[in-house]
């Protein structure tokens, strides 16, 4: 069993290694890392080709349709304006608000359909221009942005990471997943949006800023293609529909509908978005919500095929003794998880590795019901916050579009991702310690 955990400790470091030195495709990286696994834990090399067709196509049975659906909603919702029909709505009805939270709120929701490297690049402009118009310091906007658009990121279906955590955990009730990882993504954003209005007060005024890189889309307004912005109702429901859908499938047993089938719905209705003038085609809309989902749906189903050989170590005898305390047990994933973040940099990677890590361990945790399972991916996705430097894509998305200078985008984006990440652990811990006092576990 010593020869096992060495072996897994050192394809760890190969993990980091291989995504960070040598730079190489995660997915190459997580499969050379499972052969790696499986030879140096005495699998036969007879069963490796079984092994690993076997835990690519469970993964992408489980989750490629819903990594699909939502890829295509969030280049529906990219291409046809919709998120900022939803961004300058939403500055509207929220135009009470210090203007932190108002945006904290918008990255909130634009994060769950569309990735929030995307989603951050898409709504920079406004963050400046809001800047400029209201005399509130750009860093302090960006730092608001950047945090509401990670908190969803890490938390809450149909995002990837959740995903790919749930079905290495096994866990069937993704709506659970989605009610409850909801409103603790949304305590992280106010997190990050108090962060930031607190750093309001206390910096420069700063909205002259260079000129932003040009950034490609095919719908960019021209004198022969006007764009108009579709209406708030059309622009939300591809993201409200599912989430409504798979709360009722989570607490109302009469109404069983399949995360598949909630989002596939959210799809169909993203389509009607389609017939506005001057957007991207029904065709195109499929091929670009494809090209985003194939790399996605490739390192996930990877990841999948490491958890399954990680399960065959059977680790859960021998560390049983070190999860005696189930909550000690979720700051252990958290501390899994953040390592992972902090060596590699892939939110989506570390959540997809520590999930795969811990699935063998979950009955010592006592943590191997749905709820509990719950418990142990918001663990992990706080985890996955912690934190973002600059081995992260994201980093320099954030210091590139919010016109930040290196240092200040580790002196306030890296702290605040560090912030979120130790106040989602604490909320974790306090929500599981009032579950288990009910006894729901």
């Amino acid at each position: 069993m010593t020869q096992a955990l060495l072996a897994l400790a050192g394809v760890i470091l190969w993990i980091i290694y291989g995504t960070t030195k040598l730079k190489w495709p995660a997915f190459f990286v997580l499969l050379l890392a499972s052969v790696m696994l499986a030879l140096l834990t005495g699998i036969p090399l007879a069963q490796l080709g079984g092994l690993l067709s076997e835990g690519f196509g469970k993964t992408t049975a489980s989750i490629g349709l819903l990594i699909l659906f939502g890829s295509i909603i969030g280049a529906v919702l990219e291409h046809t304006r919709a998120t900022q029909r939803i961004a300058q709505s939403l500055l509207k009805y929220l135009s009470r608000l210090p203007l932190p939270y108002a945006l904290g709120t918008i990255g909130y929701v634009v994060s769950i359909p569309v990735f929030c490297d995307s989603a951050f690049v898409i709504l920079s402009s406004l963050n400046k221009e809001l800047s400029v118009r209201s005399k509130v310091p750009l860093l302090a906007l960006t730092i608001a942005l950047s945090t509401g658009l990670f908190a969803a990121h890490t938390l809450i279906p149909p995002t990837p990471g959740p995903l790919a955590a749930a079905a290495n955990l096994g866990l069937e009730n993704v709506g659970l997943l989605m009610v409850l990882g909801a409103p603790i993504a949304f305590v992280l954003v106010l997190v990050g949006a108090s962060y930031a209005q607190w750093v309001s007060k206390r910096v420069d005024l700063s909205v002259l800023q260079p000129a932003e890189p040009a950034v490609e889309s095919s719908t960019e307004p021209t004198e022969q293609q006007p764009i108009v912005l579709p209406s708030l109702g059309l622009s939300l429901a591809p993201i409200v529909l599912p989430i409504v859908l798979l709360a009722l499938s989570a607490f109302v047993s009469a109404v069983q509908i399949d995360p598949t089938l909630a989002l596939g719905a959210g799809m169909m209705v993203s389509f009607a978005l389609l017939h506005h003038p001057g957007v991207i085609s029904f065709q195109e809309s499929i091929h670009k919500g494809i090209q985003t989902a194939a790399p996605i749906l490739i390192i996930t189903a990877m990841g999948g095929t490491l958890g399954l050989i990680i399960s065959k170590l059977e680790l859960q005898t021998y560390m049983s003794s070190w999860f005696e305390g189930n909550q000690w047990g979720l700051v252990i994933v958290f501390l899994i998880a953040a390592f992972l973040k902090t060596a590699q940099g892939s939110s989506t990677v570390a959540i997809i590795t520590a999930s795969a890590m811990v699935y063998p361990l979950l009955a010592a945790m006592g943590l191997d019901s749905e709820l509990g399972k719950v418990w142990v991916i918001l663990s992990i996705g706080v985890g996955a916050m912690t934190v973002s430097h600059a081995n992260d894509s994201y980093f320099w998305i954030v210091a590139q579009f919010g016109n930040l200078t290196v240092a200040e985008a580790y002196r306030y984006h890296t702290f605040a991702t560090l912030l979120q990440g130790t106040v989602g652990l604490l909320l974790v811990m306090a929500a599981y310690a009032i579950s288990s006092a009910l006894n729901l576990l």
